[in-house]
């Protein structure tokens, strides 16, 4: 859909290839909107941790489109754990594939993680709106139905419990946050 997805397609295709035509034991996870703590995210990578940090530092959001794009989320400690078991049946798994994601029964709006974070913080976050992004999807949930059956993984936490999660650790690391924002801001100006 974008030249972003094709850079990510070519990587997969070169992972699969090495596999297959060298023997490599390699996987591919294509995984979908990653978020938790530790997380200095952006509005285009870890948007979810940009979007819980602005709410807590009155840096600027902006939603690009009608903000009811559809997106999967997935806890990291989930991912992590996927990583693991990978590793553990990397014979099952060499020179496949994966979707990755939360799947949908965490798959939010980009408006409905805004709505969820003003809930959590208790005040409105105010984003901007800018347009439609070339190339970007209406919704986009990942099939893990393959990643289950072959690594019986399946995500744990639920955004009803990660989202929060993030927001607590915003909220003790503020400090440490606003400094990388306002260094991040000074790399931007120059």
């Amino acid at each position: 859909h974008s030249p972003y997805g094709c850079s990510k397609g070519a990587a997969d295709q070169y992972v699969r290839d090495y596999a297959r035509i060298y023997g490599m034991r390699t996987v591919v996870f294509r995984q979908s909107c990653i978020y938790g703590p530790r997380q200095f995210g952006f509005e285009e990578q870890g948007w979810v941790a940009w979007f819980a940090i602005a709410a807590a530092t009155g840096a600027p959001v902006t939603v690009y489109g009608d903000g009811l794009q559809v997106r999967d989320l997935l806890w990291i400690d989930d991912l992590c754990e996927l990583y693991r078991l990978a590793i553990a049946g990397i014979d099952r798994v060499a020179g496949g594939v994966y979707n990755v994601g939360g799947g949908p029964p965490n798959a939010l709006s980009v408006q409905e993680v805004l709505e969820r974070l003003e809930r959590l913080y208790g005040k409105p976050m105010r984003a901007a709106h800018g347009p439609w992004r070339p190339g970007d999807q209406r919704i986009f949930v990942a099939d893990t139905a393959r990643i289950r059956r072959d690594l019986a993984w399946a995500p744990r936490v639920a955004v009803e419990t990660g989202i929060p999660s993030l927001v607590r650790w915003v909220r003790q690391s503020v400090r440490e946050i606003e400094h990388v924002v306002a260094d991040s801001r000074q790399l931007t100006s120059v």
